[in-house]
């Protein structure tokens, strides 16, 4: 390559070197000076909150045994109280008129309560007594839940305003036991009275950020053993972030 050519090569180099440094500048200029922003960091995904409490339901000695009948006083079951809870930080709801005679049973080596002796709708909440439950964004109940002739169950939860109110999602297993996952963001919520689960209508405020009870409700009586209708309730696992209570007298 003769020297000519090389300096010709080395002159437009430089020439493309300024040129490029010169628009360089002109847009830096511009943008006010200001070096091009670096791309935005990719946010966190949402993930569903940690466990925040399970119950698993027992057959306390301290409960109350009732003979299944008078041929069979030998076999009893057990009503289901605050002594069926196994958690010491939560305390069990019941309503209903006919709520004392929920029962709690053993079924494929868990404990459940069950609403077959219930003449009334029932339903079956669990509070903790140190915090509100968030049940906003990914939080989830996972429960063990099995439902026989025609009945269904309704999520249900108690608000740190008092409301009850029922969600329209209806759960039905067809007589198996299954475990089921519950979202709340989705649903729509009702109105329920508390004493006897009586349906007022759509609830126009519901603020899942602060909930004191969470469970299930069956809004139908049950009809007794053997093929009548009812619902099981096992295993309750609560995934939410907790909101510390005020005081303790909430």
């Amino acid at each position: 390559m003769s020297r000519q050519i090389r300096i010709g090569l080395a002159l437009a180099v430089v020439l493309a070197v300024t040129a490029y440094a010169a628009t360089s500048s002109a847009l830096l200029a511009q943008r006010g000076g200001q070096a091009p922003a670096a791309p935005a960091a990719a946010q966190p995904q949402e993930t569903t909150p940690p466990l925040l409490f399970r119950e698993a339901w027992q057959q306390s000695p301290s409960a109350v045994g009732v003979p299944t009948s008078p041929r069979r006083s030998q076999n009893q079951y057990w009503l289901a109280s605050q002594s069926a809870v196994t958690n010491p930080s939560l305390e069990v709801k019941l309503y209903g008129t006919d709520a004392k005679n929920l029962t709690v049973y053993l079924h494929e080596n868990r404990y459940d309560l069950w609403t077959g002796l219930v003449g009334s709708p029932v339903a079956v909440l669990l509070r903790d007594r140190n915090n509100y439950i968030d049940l906003t964004g990914l939080a989830r109940v996972r429960a063990i839940l099995r439902t026989g002739n025609l009945h269904v169950l309704h999520p249900v939860a108690r608000l740190a305003d008092g409301a009850l109110v029922a969600g329209n999602r209806a759960i039905s297993t067809d007589g198996q036991f299954q475990q089921v996952e519950v979202s709340y963001g989705n649903l729509e919520w009702y109105t329920v009275e508390p004493d006897t689960l009586a349906v007022k209508g759509p609830a126009m405020k519901v603020d899942l950020g602060r909930v004191d009870e969470v469970g299930f409700v069956d809004l139908a009586p049950a009809g007794g053993h053997g093929n009548s209708g009812w619902a099981n309730i096992s295993r309750i696992e609560v995934y939410a972030k907790a909101v510390p209570r005020a005081g303790t007298g909430e």
